[in-house]
């Protein structure tokens, strides 16, 4: 994590290039502009960018791509409070105003779609080429782009209060960020990305069940006609997020740190700060922006009010995410341990397995 954050700058700028070339060849007529008519869902899912064409489209990308490029340089250069000022908004409309809720899907069914050959009924027809078709792996290069911005902003404000750049950590004692107050704080937000999820877990398990929850019985029926499977399939994600749920109090318990006793060839070992960070990093994104597309499209009208389970739990996502990405924070805060670079951070990160 601490090379991520030092090298981020370089890496936003080189994805920049990359992203801009990739906005001239759309703009010139090259295949694969990932919005408008060459999406095959423009506007299913509430995508702000369904009304762009290659040309202009395509030239607007390569113009936003180079600002992101010189938000970037000036980033590493530390050049004022201007390119911290702009990279922020830059890595927000990247991560969360692009993409929309189809990114959240493919990465759900992967895991269930990786077997479904093996499968019968509707599930054996769909195929991983069906949820991560292009404009949704673009989403997700968007989303990269966005993070290294904000990755580079993150190092540019540690260099700017004279921080060490990799871990963050000045002589002041922490504060917030040690992790006796990270814990304390970690756990609250823990709580909440457990219990936010659990409104929509309701509602999907009962339609499964025949319950009309939220919703009239004509609903249910129109989408066992239409779509065969459907409900089963909001089982599926419901319980998805139900499991992401007791993942997520791994983050805030010691078997979150050190790998539980059933696990056999583990048991004992420290489990890597990544292999937790990582995933829920992303999963905290993707939430956020499903449960930012449901609110977009519920304030557009595309939803009616009296069937309000249909929409209205999604609306609550970036709650659920936030205080993942809170409790993913607190987390990498508390296993940091010492910093190779600056030797901060080896009192604290003995203390931190007692603060829990």
């Amino acid at each position: 994590m601490t090379t991520i954050i030092s090298k981020a700058g370089h890496a936003a700028a080189v994805w920049s290039v990359g992203y801009a070339a990739l906005g001239v060849s759309w703009a010139l007529g090259a295949p694969g502009f990932p919005w408008g008519a060459s999406d095959p869902d423009p506007d299913g899912q509430g995508s702000l960018l369904a009304w762009l064409s290659p040309d202009p489209g395509g030239w607007w990308i390569a113009a936003f791509a180079l600002v992101c490029l010189a938000t970037s340089v000036a980033l590493l250069r530390g050049r004022g409070r201007a390119p911290l000022m702009a990279a922020w908004p830059l890595a927000a409309f990247l991560v969360l105003v692009v993409p929309d809720s189809r990114l959240m899907m493919g990465v759900a069914y992967t895991p269930l779609l990786s077997v479904s050959a093996f499968l019968d009924g509707p599930w054996g027809e769909v195929g991983l080429g069906d949820v991560w078709q292009w404009p949704v792996v673009n989403q997700l290069l968007c989303v990269l782009g966005g993070a290294l911005l904000a990755a580079a902003a993150v190092a540019a404000q540690r260099r700017r209060r004279d921080a060490c750049v990799p871990c963050g950590r000045t002589d002041d004692g922490g504060g917030w960020t040690s992790p006796s107050a990270a814990a304390r704080w970690g756990r609250t937000a823990v709580a909440v990305a457990v219990a936010t999820p659990l409104f929509y877990c309701a509602t999907r398990w009962a339609w499964a069940l025949g319950i009309p929850l939220g919703v009239s019985e004509g609903f249910l029926e129109q989408g066992d006609r239409d779509a065969p499977g459907i409900w089963m399939a909001g089982a599926y994600l419901a319980t998805f997020g139900a499991l992401g749920g007791l993942l997520t109090l791994g983050l805030a318990q010691r078997w979150g740190e050190v790998f539980p006793r059933w696990m056999a060839g583990l048991r004992g070992r420290r489990v890597p700060p990544l292999l937790a960070i990582v995933p829920a990093t992303l999963v905290a994104i993707i939430i956020t922006e499903a449960g930012l597309t449901y609110i977009r499209r519920s304030l557009a009208g595309a939803f009616e009010l009296s069937e309000w389970g249909a929409w209205l739990p999604e609306c609550f996502w970036p709650v659920w995410g936030a205080a993942l990405g809170a409790a993913t924070l607190a987390y990498a805060l508390r296993r940091r341990g010492r910093c190779a670079h600056c030797g901060r951070g080896a009192e604290a990160a003995a203390q931190s397995t007692m603060a829990m």
